[in-house]
């Protein structure tokens, strides 16, 4: 097992649990497997597939998940194929033709194309085993489902001896048990591995308008020059607006969404993963086919609608382990609408509770990560330093004037107007709505004109929190005050809100980009331990031009891991540089020379 570890992917030990998983299922038994984006899944399967007789079988819900997975296997000198639409017949042909022959060790196939297969193809093949990824499909409760990954349980009863393995990154309780069910999985062991990803940094900024936003997020990326990023978006308009903006200030930006032709979804996402666009502006459609592991950070432009999705989303940075960055963006519109999707979709009751332990996430004042473990079970037994509200905890002040003034002008408007216009009456603006119906003669009229609009919004959204008043949705979201609101408006009680931080000036942040670093206890012993940021660069276009070559994704050459260690240790012959974690026997021989021999220049 280590051999074949080292060999094909050159690493010189397993991940918590991958060699449990493995002897597992090399012993012919059926597993459910649970892990997060970025840790480590893949080898879970492809590794038994290496060890057993035969071809594995890999069940995958996107196109370019599959040619992913088959361009990184062929990459690590491992045969492998994928077959679905996109494919020409000849090209299918002759893939049955490899697979009958045994000359295939992993085939990567959607649940579709498997269906169709099922009597002809599946059954003249001698099959090592079946994985069935993005396992979560399965399930009508799982945030992905798809009708056709529910038919998968006629494997076990047409390859009754054949090990199945079903892995997933984002699971509940429910979901995980449906799983198992649909695919008859057989006396299986679920493997829950930490849902923990410390590299990744979580902050949320909260009742933001869109001026703010835009300035926020381009301060961001001038922390991330030249890495790669995705800014999730409620709507397909929405990514066109924020790209649009994007390119505006020279930022290389491409757009994701269900609307835009296959074509140029396609051309969306090779531009990302080939690194010609910085950017891309997604709705959910975007990143689950997507395996690049270089992708340094995550922004939610909107809330999104539940904790598995947010996990799944923010999951696709970092994946290479090295330092990356989330951002969130929460604001009281966001959850009017998502409350009203909810409220009329088939599944009320679950989207309703989903969606409220988001929000519950969102407007936390304990770690968040702590928030984020719990929900999927897990236990963290401190704080974790690397969230907005373990660096910066809130201070709290009495807020009990603001609230009440708030509070007195929804009661003088018979609790018949939405945040919008409420705001417009505290701030006095003279806008259609408030003069239409007369508000500018309320006694609150401008009573809180010294507060700024965007400080209203995030107030309105903590007294929410704390109960002060309801939104009936039904009602064309208009504000109700609740008996806790009443005792704070008649003075039966105090309130306390918490201090809103605004960013700090472009100036204070110049030269505070995050630097992506690998831990010592990564490097190899006796070579240098100090990185040199030239050095990376030129292995950066060497690998570039590499991949250029051979009309490969820069990442699946070398990650940039491999490249940070390269240019931390400068291993400077062939034996030092395939001691390097990432780095195989077949790319040792493949791209060794050509490594060495620029180190050994910056070297001299």
């Amino acid at each position: 097992m280590l051999q074949t570890l080292k060999t094909y992917f050159g690493y010189d030990s397993f991940r918590p649990l991958q060699e449990e998983i493995i002897r597992h299922i090399l012993d012919g038994n059926d597993a459910l497997v649970l892990m997060p984006t970025g840790g480590g899944k893949s080898i879970c399967y492809q590794l038994p597939a290496l060890l057993r007789e035969g071809t594995a079988v890999v069940v995958s819900p996107l196109i370019s998940l599959m040619k992913d997975q088959v361009e990184a296997l062929c990459a690590n000198g491992i045969s492998a194929g994928a077959l679905n639409s996109s494919n020409d017949e000849t090209e299918n042909a002759a893939l049955r033709r490899a697979c009958t022959e045994g000359r295939l060790k992993l085939l990567y196939i959607s649940p579709e194309k498997l269906l169709a297969e099922a009597n002809y193809l599946l059954r003249d093949m001698h099959i090592s085993l079946f994985a069935i990824d993005e396992a979560h499909c399965i399930s009508q409760w799982g945030h992905d489902f798809r009708p056709e990954y529910a038919q998968m349980g006629i494997l076990h009863q047409q390859f009754p001896h054949v090990p199945i393995i079903a892995l997933t990154a984002t699971a509940d309780k429910i979901t995980r048990e449906d799983i198992i069910r649909q695919l008859h999985l057989n006396h299986p062991r679920t493997f829950i591995s930490s849902f923990d990803r410390p590299n990744l940094s979580l902050t949320v900024k909260r009742g933001y308008q869109q001026k703010e936003k835009s300035k926020t997020i381009l301060d961001f990326i001038a922390r991330h020059p030249g890495e790669s990023g995705i800014i999730y978006c409620m709507s397909r308009s929405k990514t066109e607006s924020v790209a649009q903006m994007l390119q505006k200030h020279g930022i290389r930006t491409a757009v994701y969404h269900a609307g835009l032709s296959p074509s140029l979804r396609d051309e969306a996402q090779d531009d990302f993963i080939n690194d010609r666009v910085q950017v891309v502006c997604a709705t959910i459609a975007f990143g689950m086919g997507i395996d690049k592991s270089n992708v340094r950070w995550v922004i939610h432009y909107n809330l999104p609608k539940s904790i598995e999705s947010f996990y799944q989303e923010i999951g696709r940075a970092g994946r290479d382990g090295l330092p990356s960055d989330t951002l969130l963006f929460y604001s009281l519109a966001d959850l009017i609408l998502l409350t009203k999707f909810a409220t009329e979709s088939g599944q009320q009751n679950i989207n309703l509770e989903k969606l409220q332990r988001m929000q519950q996430y969102a407007e936390s004042d304990i770690c968040r990560r702590r928030i984020l473990l719990s929900y999927f079970g897990e236990i963290a037994d401190h704080d974790c330093g690397n969230c907005d509200v373990c660096k910066n905890p809130p201070e709290r002040f009495d807020g009990t004037v603001i609230v009440q003034k708030a509070l007195s002008a929804i009661v003088r408007t018979d609790q018949q107007i939405g945040t919008g216009v409420l705001v417009d009456i505290l701030r006095g603006n003279m806008s259609p709505e408030v003069v239409g119906k007369g508000y500018q003669q309320l006694k609150t009229f401008a009573a809180g004109r010294d507060v700024p609009a965007r400080d209203w919004h995030d107030y309105l959204l903590q007294m929410l929190q704390l109960g002060y008043f309801e939104i009936a949705y039904n009602e064309n979201n208009h504000l109700k005050i609740t008996s806790a609101g009443s005792d704070v408006l008649f003075g039966r009680a105090t309130a306390r809100l918490v201090v809103i931080r605004r960013e700090e000036t472009n100036e204070t942040k110049r030269g505070r980009k995050r630097k992506a670093t690998v831990p010592a206890q990564e490097l190899p012993l006796g070579l240098p331990n100090t990185e040199n940021e030239a050095l990376f660069e030129a292995l950066r276009k060497l690998r570039k031009r590499l991949a250029d070559e051979e009309a490969l994704p820069a990442y699946i050459v070398l990650s940039d891991k491999v490249l940070h260690l390269l240019s931390t240790s400068r291993p400077t012959n062939l034996e030092e540089f395939g001691n390097i974690s990432g780095i195989g026997e077949y790319k040792k021989k493949k791209y060794g020379k050509e490594f060495i021999n620029l180190i050994r220049k910056y070297s001299e």
